[in-house]
């Protein structure tokens, strides 16, 4: 099979496949059972695959999917690990796949989830933290969030470029991306509240990675940066640039800790703020492995549209907005899809000779 044969059309199929390749290799399996429902009206759960120690002192966590419809991407990386015979778990350690963090929205075709809560923008440790927006983000919410679409032709660029030539183009993906706590049905909504799976989530890793001395997390996502480009986003519990050092020379592949001079954005309440919450608190490390697609204000308006005719129009996962926006973050080509699978195979299988060595 090549890499693009690991990619599935729906989020059920997907569902159905991983399932069956984790338990034909051993996996013990667990289910974070939900309140939402798939399209055909079946109750939706986090599927998670334990492989190794029960009681490990060493684990390696690889999720994907908590962006919803860029989980078609992790998805496919964790079906070929699974295929892969040479995965070596050492006697002390546990390998654990974590095939989707939001089933709803790889279900809807979807970013977000039932409550139109950004996951990754949702994990705020402190509650009253929970609040504001950028300024700039707040100029441009008529623009970003409009009520209703021209009957004409949509300015959406011509503005955008007026944006980019106002803020620039770093500052304004900062202020847009970075996650606000203001507009409720805009996009990059960080939830005014911890959402049911991120609670049920932190549950789980609390529980199992109670005896675990060092923990590594690889977290898929798609849509940032140039077509087929490969950028590593590094967060630790300790020195972070001593570690992003030895890591990349480990990975023989640049591992960057400051986003914004990367061309990318920090981001309030990502995923990584999980481990920070666990007590006793592991020695962890967590890698965002981002997959370019299509340029950004292409990939922006793909979330705008298909977010407008979510709160305003048709919702239906068979939605043209909805079909366009699983283009621009899991894109059809099958040569980016085959060189994601291999790049996303490699990487966790050197993550894992990096910490399990």
């Amino acid at each position: 099979m090549t890499g693009s044969d690991y990619f599935s059309k729906t989020y059920e199929v997907a569902r159905a496949r991983f399932i069956a390749a984790a338990c034909a290799a051993g996996a013990q399996m667990d289910e974070l059972h939900l309140d939402a429902m798939s399209p055909a009206g079946s109750p939706l759960a986090i599927e998670i695959a334990w492989f190794g120690l029960d009681n490990p002192s060493r684990v390696v966590i690889h999720s994907s999917g908590i962006h919803g419809v860029e989980g078609f991407a992790g998805s496919a990386v964790q079906l070929a690990l699974l295929d892969d015979s040479e995965l070596k778990i050492p006697s002390d350690a546990a390998l654990v796949l974590v095939h989707c963090l939001n089933p709803y929205g790889m279900a809807w075709l979807r970013r977000v989830n039932e409550r139109n809560v950004d996951l990754n923008r949702n994990f705020i440790v402190d509650s009253a933290e929970r609040t504001g927006s950028a300024d700039a983000y707040c100029q441009l919410e008529g623009l970003l969030n409009p009520v209703r679409l021209p009957t004409g032709p949509d300015l959406f660029y011509a503005r955008a470029v007026q944006a980019v030539l106002k803020y620039g183009m770093p500052a304004l993906k900062q202020a847009v991306a970075e996650g606000q706590y203001d507009f409720p049905e805009g996009l990059f909504y960080g939830g005014n509240e911890f959402e049911k799976g991120a609670l049920l989530y932190l549950a789980w890793l609390s529980l199992h990675l109670k005896g675990a001395r060092r923990v590594f997390a690889i977290d898929v996502h798609t849509g940032l940066g140039k077509w087929g480009q490969e950028a590593l986003y590094f967060r630790s519990g300790g020195d972070q640039t001593d570690e992003a050092v030895a890591l990349s020379h480990a990975l023989s592949q640049q591992v960057v800790t400051d986003a914004r001079a990367h061309g990318a954005y920090e981001i309030r309440g990502m995923l990584s703020e999980v481990f920070t919450m666990l007590e006793p608190k592991p020695d962890w490390s967590f890698l965002l492995q981002e997959f370019g697609t299509y340029p950004v204000l292409r990939v922006v308006n793909a979330l705008r549209r298909e977010n407008y005719w979510y709160q305003h129009g048709d919702a239906s996962p068979q939605h043209p907005s909805r079909r366009h926006l699983k283009e621009m973050l899991a894109p059809a080509n099958r040569k980016w899809r085959d060189s994601i699978v291999d790049r996303g195979v490699s990487l966790c299988k050197r993550v894992m000779e990096h910490v399990f060595s």
